[in-house]
């Protein structure tokens, strides 16, 4: 059965379409399993309802027509008990209901199993024989491995629209789709699908002019700079300069000497310029695909749209320029910011990409220049949408396909209720971000990139709440010298000046690895990673901390933040050797002050030692993405147990508690500058815990603001108390939506007002 199993589950990654996967099915394994009769049930819960998909010895032209209620006959049974049933005799049982259209009158048999994907059945698989028999335990083991390996195909492909195939009446339904809200806003218009160059189609050809294929590759190289300047330069009426300083980093890329020489390489062992370049970009790709920090990983996209874009001018590809029209909303399987910058600026409404996240390059652009966007949109059709009416909802990560028209006036009021109320948070920009009883909370930013300086200032924010330094160090293909660190670091500080900036020490290991730091481990992320290997080499972390501190002379707004502490030594040691970087800065003349210093809480040791780290440092900052991981012990990238992920969860608030108590017991400030510092439900509960310090991307500081400056502590603290009696996260979701909603701030969590 094992053999067999492997062909059907090579056939159906080799199948086109979901209705080619159940035919397969179906087929193989009525055959696998000698029996007369298979089919397949798909669930259409708005229809209360199982829909015969698929079907063998059933008579024919039955697929796709015969329903069967979900409450109702062995069918539903299966579904309702979520497990097996396996009768020798069906037509005897209570449940059996005779369906004539199918012709299955005259099997005996049954065995049904539910295809249960994420906790939730989305169909049966049915197996039916005229002699009455009861299938044996191998049988029943086969079907329900067949089923669990199909569960998962049809729950992708029925979110992506796919059932619309099973029947002419559901055609012209809409469809939700459900990604990651990367950048919010409502968009109606049209989806114009993007197709960029195949690196993957590309093949090995010998060459014999090896002078000659490098001068293309050159020739190419050159083509690339000039396409990403003219974007930029398109882009330059719309974006900030230093927000245009995104394509100064794809530059910075495209320059890098390590994936250059690399290239070249390969061509000098004689391979053709496409399949070296095609071979060096997906290795550095997979490089940062595996990386845990979601910002990070999101350069992969970076990369490939230059392997891309630099393999069309290899092949001298000069592709039909787009038409755009004039509510475009951007499709395709992996949207790049050179894609955004092809389409005239008053063109562009949205955005939706099969693949990336809200850490892309893309969604950063998009929230910087308020235009809606949807990442990581599985399932999406898009080549069924191109030139269509789309609707993407930027709030909850949702796009809906052949809308309604009553679908489409309601979210066009929303989109007008939304234009009003943002024009209402610009006005937030010169107001101090207090509560109405008189509460102060210092609204910061999250910043890696230069790019992210000028947006900060523009919304008014107080300051830099984690600035990560790892691209610096990515980017290389050595580590960065002190000098070079030096210009960053001065450049971020005086930007600021002298509103605090507060730079994080050196955060790689895991799955951030440097390729020419290379670390194996059997599971680098509880291994070797953070503070644990700039201890290990105090002679790459003192380099650092002396840039930071040379950075900061006569400016006096540093504050250095360290990584993954999980015990005491780690803190104790890390300030012995802040204290030798600035011994040795005063000594050469600088004029530094000693700054401030935090701790980063993000794993669960910290939490329960976070009273005696306080003493040892200025202030506290919780990473709230990673701490939320370890404590759930989720995967939030996973799509297996991203559901799980919830950083309202009980046991999240309890912890955060826990850090805000110990911050307050010696009077000191206490950040937190994860994701949850920009969801507005989260923000209630940051204030009532008596978080000082809230630091987020740009795009959403208004936002928060504006919550802040209409909820009094006083009340927050009573809808805190409340929720750490409850037990549930959706519950606790629900209860602090309904008090934004009562304070009129519901439109901060949905569209409109």
């Amino acid at each position: 059965m094992l053999s067999v199993l492997r062909q059907i589950v090579q056939e159906v990654n080799e199948a086109q379409d979901l209705q080619e996967v159940l035919r397969i099915i179906v087929e193989r394994v009525s055959c696998a399993m000698g029996v007369e009769a298979c089919s397949a049930y798909l669930v259409e819960r708005r229809k209360h309802h199982y829909l015969l998909v698929a079907s063998v010895g059933f008579l024919d032209g039955v697929d796709g027509k015969v329903t069967i209620p979900l409450s109702e006959g062995l069918v539903g049974l299966v579904g309702e008990r979520e497990e097996p049933i396996n009768l020798s005799d069906a037509p005897s049982h209570p449940r059996y209901r005779y369906f004539p259209e199918t012709g299955e009158e005259r099997y005996s048999a049954f065995l049904g199993v539910p295809m249960i994907h994420q906790r939730r059945v989305v169909g049966i698989l049915v197996i039916q024989q005229r002699q009455p028999r009861r299938f044996d335990e191998g049988e029943v083991a086969f079907l329900v491995t067949v089923s669990a390996q199909l569960a998962s195909y049809i729950a992708h492909a029925n979110a992506g629209g796919v059932m619309t195939h099973f029947t002419v009446t559901q055609s012209n339904l809409p469809s939700t789709l459900h990604g990651i809200p990367s950048a919010p806003g409502i968009a109606i218009g049209t989806a114009v699908l993007v197709l960029p160059a195949d690196l993957d189609a590309v093949t090995d050809k010998e060459i014999t002019d090896i002078d000659r294929e490098i001068e293309y590759f050159e020739q190419a190289l050159e083509t690339t700079r000039a396409d990403i300047r003219r974007l930029k330069g398109h882009l330059a009426k719309t974006l900030l300069p230093e927000e245009q300083n995104l394509f100064d980093a794809y530059l910075s890329m495209l320059d890098s000497r390590s994936i250059k020489e690399d290239i070249i390489a390969l061509i000098e062992e004689g391979h053709w310029a496409p399949y070296a370049l095609r071979k060096i970009i997906k290795r550095q790709v997979h490089k940062f695909e595996t990386m845990e920090d979601p910002y990070l990983r999101e350069r992969s996209a970076d990369l490939l749209d230059l392997g891309r874009r630099v393999l069309a001018n290899l092949q001298s590809e000069s592709p039909l320029p787009h038409t755009y029209p004039h509510d475009t909303i951007l499709v395709g399987d992996e949207i790049s910011a050179s894609d955004l910058a092809e389409v005239p600026q008053d063109h562009l409404l949205g955005i939706v990409s099969l693949k990336g996240s809200a850490n892309s390059h893309v969604a950063i652009l998009a929230r910087a220049i308020g235009i809606p966007a949807v990442m990581g949109v599985a399932g999406f059709p898009a080549h069924k949408c191109d030139r269509k009416q789309i609707i993407v909802d930027g709030y909850h990560g949702e796009v809906f396909t052949s809308p309604t028209q009553a679908m489409i006036s309601d979210f066009a009021r929303l989109a007008a209720e939304e234009k009003e109320l943002y024009a209402g948070l610009d006005e937030l920009r010169e107001l101090r971000c207090e509560t109405p009883d008189g509460t102060r909370v210092a609204l910061c930013v999250n910043a890696g990139l230069v790019a992210d300086i000028r947006p900060a200032l523009q919304v008014g924010a107080e300051g830099v709440g984690l600035y990560r330094t790892e691209v610096p160090f990515m980017i290389r293909d050595r580590f960065p010298s002190e000098e070079e660190q030096y210009l960053i670091y001065r450049q971020l500080l005086e930007s600021f000046a002298p509103k605090p900036v507060t730079i994080r020490t050196l955060d790689v290991g895991g799955d951030k690895f440097l390729s020419y730091f290379p670390v194996t481990e059997d599971n680098p992320f509880l291994g070797w990673r953070g503070i644990r290997i700039t201890l290990d080499h105090p002679e790459i972390f003192l380099v650092q901390l002396r840039a930071m501190l040379r950075a900061s002379n006569g400016l006096q707004n540093l504050r250095v933040l360290f990584p993954m502490i999980s015990c005491i030594s780690e803190i104790e040691e890390a300030l012995r050797l802040l204290r030798q970087a600035h011994r040795e800065v005063i000594d050469e003349g600088g004029n530094a002050r000693f700054p401030e210093t935090g701790v980063m809480i993000e794993v669960p040791s910290a939490v329960y030692q976070a009273h005696e780290l306080i003493k040892r440092v200025d202030f506290l900052s919780v990473g709230s993405n990673d701490l939320t991981q370890y404590l759930l012990a989720v995967d939030r990238n996973n799509p297996y147990v991203a559901n799980l992920y919830d950083s309202l969860h009980p046991a999240v608030l309890h912890a955060l508690a826990i850090i805000a108590n110990a911050a307050h017991s010696q009077n000191k400030p206490v950040a937190i500058c994860g994701e949850m510092a920009s969801e507005p439900t989260a923000v209630i509960a940051l204030l009532g815990l008596g978080y000082n310090q809230l630091s987020m991307n740009a795009l959403s500081l208004p936002r928060v603001k504006w919550i802040i400056r209409n909820f009094t502590v006083v009340k927050a603290q009573q809808l805190v108390k409340e929720v750490m009696n409850f037990h549930h996260a959706q519950d606790i979701r629900q209860f602090l939506e309904s008090a934004l909603e009562d304070a009129g701030l519901g439109g901060l969590v949905r569209g409109g007002k």
